[in-house]
Order: structure tokens, then C-alpha cells, then sequence
């Protein structure tokens, strides 16, 4: 599917949902859901792509695979929880949105943690011990 489609299929469900919204709201929220779903898997390929792009990349650099899929693991995370927090903000629950907002900074600053630590102990090491 590119993105042509995927535009299509979006302006398409917008406006089901619209003319659906006033006659049955539980059943165009759902339209909503699933369209955000399939989209979603539409796009999974070029994700995965795009993932071992950066993955070869990493190889050529000599970056320690470790520190490659824990940047692809925080990557996942906040599209996973960007897109969960769409959907509960589409359905009007605003708080639950930023609980998985947060929820996801959360193990995103997690998993960032021995990266964070690697960047200190190299900008440590080009310090003059005294």
C-alpha cells in the first residue's frame, strides 16, 4: 500500500466517520480504530526497512549491536505509544492518552540508560586525568 492509498483510505474513513458519528458513535469510533490498525500494518514493512537500514549502517560504523537495537527498541516505543495515545485522545480520553505518553518516555529513558552511560564514559576518557 503507498501512500497514495493510505491517504485515500483515511480521507475515505474521515468522512464515514463524520456522516456515522451523530447515528451510531460506538460503531464510527471503531471504523476509526480498525482504519488506524490497517494503516499501521501497511506501514510496517517500510518500517522494517528502515530498521535494517539502520541496523547496516551500525555494522559499517563498528557500533556495538547492543547500542543498535536498544536506538531501534526506543524508536519502536515511541511509535507504539504515539499511536496508542492517538487512538484514546481519538476516543476522548485525554488522561489515558498522557499515561501512555508517559509510560513510553518512561521506558524509552529506560532503555536510553547504557547508551547515556557509554556517551559519559567516552567523553570521560578524553579528559586529562589529573
Amino acid at each position: 500500500m503507498d501512500i497514495i492509498q493510505i491517504v485515500v483510505l483515511g480521507i475515505v474513513a474521515s468522512i464515514l466517520y463524520i456522516v456515522l458519528k451523530d447515528q451510531n458513535a460506538s460503531f464510527a469510533f471503531f471504523l476509526i480504530v480498525i482504519t488506524g490498525i490497517i494503516i499501521f500494518l501497511a506501514i510496517i514493512r517500510q518500517i522494517g526497512t528502515i530498521f535494517q537500514l539502520i541496523e547496516s549502517l551500525g555494522e559499517k560504523a563498528n557500533i556495538d549491536g547492543m547500542y543498535m537495537k536498544t536506538i531501534l527498541k526506543i524508536i519502536g516505543i515511541a511509535y507504539i505509544a504515539e499511536l496508542g495515545a492517538n487512538i484514546t485522545k481519538d476516543a476522548g480520553l485525554e488522561a489515558v492518552a498522557a499515561k501512555i505518553e508517559l509510560a513510553g518516555k518512561v521506558f524509552i529513558l529506560l532503555l536510553a540508560i547504557p547508551i547515556i552511560t557509554a556517551v559519559i564514559e567516552a567523553i570521560l576518557n578524553f579528559l586529562p586525568v589529573t
